[in-house]
């Protein structure tokens, strides 16, 4: 017996029942080793692990995540599939392109024989690999002298072996597939491998490295790190089986029933906050209702009969709080004019062409006739806002008072630039 993992297999095996097995007052610990070596020797247990073998079947997509019962039912076994398909660069997560682990399920009882069969050799290959091509170190280690090393093969075998006919049961998904004028019948079943690891890379990626779990202990404890992390969130973890994961299969049961899923929710497609106009800012951008406040305010102004300093200077106070309000979201519009202005579909004339575009800030600065026409409808916000809100209840304007907004806005020339 030359492979490492084989005689580690076997240590563990005798670790472990001599922890179970306690000598009694009446038998030495040097005789309880000594039983210990027998029942774990090659002679002893190999013929007993392989007439054990037939009792567990290997499958890549085991039909009792569908379903605990679906093993059984009155068709009889439900078959063990075992997937190999072609390794290809297409692009797909799928069986073939994962390197995941084999599944099996049937009686817990000889999930032994199942571990030794699935131990790496030296070479990256399993045991039961090397049983299948019939290689030389598959024989060496097969070689005792209580049985033949065929009898013992067939008996391992056993294991990747079904009846030959396909079974499947009413407790998996059935779904009628659409093959030319006919269809075709498929049971959904689960790539255990694929879904165990992933959370083994999900677990390492969370886990798995000291470094990681020194990070986040700084963050909770609110130290500084120079080195910061990654995190997958909205994991959501399914279980398998219950209390009872060994009914599932080996590889859920190892993983003590408990996988994750990632989020599989459609993107959350939200507006933006901020959208740039393709006709007008004043009518697309900005909202004279947003300001309703401000108009009833100047409208008791306007009712004021004192016509004094304190009033006027109030009215101005409002008119600029509403330009100052336009500027804000002037800068907002150009912070979004490179991502969202579309040439093809603009409608906006010349002046709000130079006003808002981002790259047009060079025209701004050594150009200004376009800004008369920008002034005058920041002019015509104002003025005309205040009859649109107001409705039936405002008080007819005069050309004082527009002059009086329009000196304002002027005022503001070089923040509207």
């Amino acid at each position: 017996m030359s492979e490492q993992s084989v005689k580690d297999f076997f240590e563990e095996r005798k670790q472990g029942w001599l922890k179970k097995n306690l000598p009694t007052t009446a038998q030495s610990a040097e005789e309880k080793a000594a039983e210990c070596d027998l029942l774990f020797s090659p002679e002893r247990w190999l013929p007993s692990a392989a007439k054990r073998a037939g009792q567990i079947s290997i499958s890549t997509h085991p039909c009792t995540f569908s379903h605990p019962s679906a093993r059984k039912n009155k068709s009889g076994n439900a078959s063990s599939i075992i997937a190999n398909p072609e390794k290809r660069n297409d692009g797909f997560l799928r069986s073939g392109n994962v390197n995941a682990q084999t599944d099996a399920l049937g009686n817990a009882a000889a999930l032994d024989v199942y571990k030794y069969l699935t131990l790496l050799m030296s070479d990256g290959k399993s045991l039961i690999a090397h049983l299948q091509q019939r290689s030389g170190l598959s024989q060496t280690l097969l070689a005792i002298e209580t049985e033949t090393y065929e009898e013992l093969r067939n008996g391992f075998l056993a294991m990747m072996q079904s009846d030959g006919e396909s079974v499947t049961s009413s407790k998996i998904k059935q779904v009628y597939f659409p093959v030319d004028d006919d269809y075709h019948q498929l049971s959904i079943l689960t790539a255990s491998g694929i879904v165990f690891d992933l959370r083994k890379r999900l677990d390492h990626f969370s886990f798995g490295d000291d470094e990681i779990k020194e990070i986040k202990r700084k963050r909770r404890a609110l130290e500084y790190s120079q080195q910061g992390y990654s995190e997958i969130l909205g994991l959501t973890t399914i279980g398998y089986g219950g209390t009872k994961p060994q009914n599932i299969s080996v590889l859920n049961t190892q993983n003590g029933g408990k996988a994750h899923l990632l989020s599989s929710l459609p993107p959350k497609i939200s507006t933006p906050d901020v959208v740039f106009p393709t006709k007008d800012f004043f009518t697309q951008c900005v909202n004279r209702f947003d300001h309703k406040h401000l108009f009833y305010q100047l409208h008791s102004l306007y009712l004021n009969t004192d016509n004094n300093m304190a009033i006027r200077s109030s009215i101005e106070g409002l008119y600029q709080t509403i330009i100052d309000s336009t500027i804000t979201q002037l800068w907002d519009v150009r912070e979004v004019s490179d991502m969202q202005y579309s040439p093809a579909s603009s409608k906006l004339s010349s002046a709000q062409k130079t006003w808002l575009l981002d790259e047009r800030r060079q025209d701004r600065e050594n150009e200004s006739d376009w800004l008369d026409e920008i002034l005058k409808a920041m002019t015509q916000f104002i003025f005309g806002g205040y009859e649109k809100v107001l409705g039936k209840k405002a008080i007819k304007l005069g050309d004082a008072e527009y002059m009086r907004v329009e000196k304002c806005v002027v005022t503001n020339k070089e923040g509207l630039r």
